[in-house]
């Protein structure tokens, strides 16, 4: 295989310094130059041809994600962004990958600078490798109409592109949707900010997941992250669980641990894998179907990467492949204890 040409775009020497090093011993990636602000970028960009970027929000001239707009309107490449993990960052990260960029990995502080970037090489593949999202607005999709819930609960698993699938998977949401649990791999600092753009953004309730919360409808929790993978407690009714462990397949939170404690009350489950890389959730998710869930994955026209849903659809933990202009709409008839109306909806 071709090794994928990178550019480093970042003010900091130390970080770019840093990014090449844990770059240099993979054989996938050839770093093939640096810049220290857009403008350099920009030359370097028509001069190297790079397949993909890193690019640092926070930069002197012009910021990244003024950059990466004009990027993706006049010369779309694959972009990830690298963004602090404050709340001001992490906003900035979120409109990043809502303007286009394929992934958004958290900037490290200077006191744990050698646990950072472990999995970059990894992306950077993987987005080298990415479908782009159009420029332009997102899928418009209407709430559903006379949703009545018939007691099943959703849960959904998503990672690189995760992002824009999840804002049009919510956005046909009704007021009083089925209770749903997501996990969406994401540094910690990011997923409070993606918490509260949800919520300001959908009809239904979205906010960070804590431990004991009942599955209500009209209820949506995304996984808190950290030191914490998001579980259901099969109580009655059924509630969050927060489960202090160590990473699965690499994550944490995981798709995997969601899936797999949900399988005692699987015939009130409906699960969803979206976009991303790996196979984190695929296995967990044939168990469930195994023991009587409705199980959905994303389709690869329709993915940034199509990692996770491919691997939960080649080994039959998924029934069928859907559009994820189409997503909402099946797991809501799913969902539902008798037919719905929706109203149009444009795009996939």
């Amino acid at each position: 295989m071709t090794p994928k040409r990178v550019l480093i775009v970042d003010d900091s020497p130390t970080i770019r310094a840093l990014i090449r090093t844990k770059l240099a011993a993979d054989p996938r990636i050839v770093v093939v130059g640096e810049a220290s602000d857009p403008f350099e970028a920009r030359e370097k960009i028509k001069a190297l041809s790079p397949d993909v970027l890193t690019l640092d929000v926070e930069m002197p001239r012009m910021n990244g994600l003024e950059f990466l707009e004009k990027l993706m309107r006049l010369r779309p490449m694959p972009v990830v962004m690298i963004s602090t993990e404050t709340q001001k960052g992490s906003a900035a990260a979120l409109e990043a990958l809502s303007l286009g960029a394929v992934e958004c990995v958290g900037k490290p502080s200077f006191d744990r600078l050698s646990d950072t970037f472990l999995n970059l090489a990894e992306l950077l593949v993987a987005a080298a490798n990415a479908r782009l999202r159009s420029p332009g607005p997102r899928a418009q999709i209407a709430p559903a109409e006379d949703f009545k819930w018939n007691g099943k609960c959703v849960l959904i698993g998503s990672s690189t592109g995760g992002v824009d699938a999840l804002e049009t998977l919510l956005s046909g949401y009704p007021r009083n949707c089925p209770p749903t649990l997501i996990t969406q791999h994401m540094p910690e600092g990011f997923l409070a900010s993606f918490a509260r753009r949800l919520d300001g953004r959908m009809v239904p309730t979205v906010e960070l997941a804590r431990d004991g919360a009942p599955l209500l409808p009209g209820k949506v929790y995304l996984a808190p992250g950290g030191d914490y993978h998001l579980a259901v407690s099969p109580a009655d009714p059924p509630r969050c669980k927060l489960v202090a462990s160590d990473k699965r397949n690499g994550h944490r939170p995981s798709v995997e641990v969601l899936f797999e404690s949900a399988v005692p009350i699987a015939q009130k489950v409906v699960s969803v894998m979206l976009t991303g890389m790996g196979r984190d959730g695929a296995e967990a998710m044939k168990r469930l179907r195994q023991a009587g869930a409705r199980c959905l994955a994303q389709d690869e026209a329709t993915c940034v990467v199509f990692g996770m849903p491919r691997a939960a659809l080649e080994i039959g933990a998924a029934e069928k492949a859907v559009p994820i202009g189409k997503m909402s709409q099946s797991v809501l008839q799913l969902c539902a204890g008798s037919q719905m109306q929706f109203k149009s909806s444009r795009g996939e």
